[in-house]
Parts: structure tokens; sequence; C-alpha cells
């Protein structure tokens, strides 16, 4: 996958950076390759874990919003949500004010699921951390606080994204490095 960054970085630092950011696209589709080993012996597709995904970050989405992230028709998302259904990690809800919506909520055992899955690349993560010594760790650790740090200014007007880059300077500052 090949992105332009446009932007007034000087070419060396924007090069610098493309390459910091392929490094770890690698490392990450390692995570991801780990968390689809998990999906596959679960029977689950990358759509139904996708969806699962969208609804336990936004608790539950009528119909029509999730065709549209899902880039998929009317008809096709419904068929998404029937299997799902069936396999009881999601369910349908009518909105009590205009029951023409129908908006979808994860269950417990879907949420259950994306929380197996998620341990799992944790699990690996933490074991792949564990490799690396104490000073890799410490600067690790604050290549990330950086990084968030960084992510939380670049993204200050985005008001859904500013948030979650708040949280995470909040989190890192709340849990030093070793």
């Amino acid at each position: 996958m090949q992105t332009t960054v446009e932007s007034d970085l000087p070419a060396d630092r924007r090069r610098a950076a493309e390459s910091v950011l392929a490094d770890l696209a690698v490392a990450v589709g390692s995570l991801r390759c780990a968390g689809s080993q998990r999906l596959v012996r679960l029977g689950i597709s990358m759509t139904h874990f996708h969806v699962l995904t969208l609804l336990r970050h936004n608790e539950a989405m009528p119909m029509g919003h999730l065709a549209d992230i899902l880039d998929a028709s009317m008809s096709n998302a419904t068929g998404i949500i029937d299997r799902m259904e069936e396999r009881g990690l999601v369910e349908r809800v009518r909105v009590p004010d205009d029951r023409r919506i129908v908006l979808v909520r994860p269950t417990q055992a879907g949420l259950d699921l994306v929380d197996e899955v998620e341990l799992v690349k944790s699990q690996v993560m933490i074991r792949a951390l564990a490799r690396l010594d104490e000073t890799q760790l410490e600067r690790l650790s604050a290549a990330v606080s950086d990084i968030g740090a960084a992510l939380a200014e670049e993204m200050a007007g985005d008001e859904g994204c500013a948030a979650t880059a708040h949280a995470h300077t909040q989190h890192r500052s709340a849990h030093p490095a070793p």
C-alpha cells in the first residue's frame, strides 16, 4: 500500500516517518494475522468481526448506517446481520419513537468474541515485548508516549479522534514505563 503525505515536512523527515510507518505496518500485520487465525478457528468472518468491532465502539447502529460503513447494499447488510443474529452475535432493536429505524447492537456473546480475539493479540504482543531488555522497553515506552502526544496534537481539531488521542496520553501518564 503506497500513500502520499501532503505536508510541509522536509523530504528527509517525511521519508523517515514513512519508513517507520512501514515498519509499524509490518508489526501490526503480524498482530492481525494472530487475530485472523483465531477468527478462522472460531468460524467467524472478517466482515462479522468488523461489524462487531464497530458495534463495540458505537454500542448500537442503525442498519442503514452500518450498510454505508460496510459499503454494502441494504439487502446485503441485512443478510450479514441475519447470519450474525442466527449465531447469537448481534440483535436487532426497533427504536420506540420511530419503529422504521432498526438498530443493531452486539450481544454479550458478540462482545466476548471481540474480547477473546483482542486478548490473543495482546498476549502475542506481551510475549514479544517480554523479549526486549529493560533499556529497549524504556525506549519503546518513551517513543509510544511521544507518538501519542504527537497524534493528540495532530488531531486536536478532529472532535472524535482528539478525544481518543487525549485518552491515550492520559493512559500513558497514568501507566508510566517499567
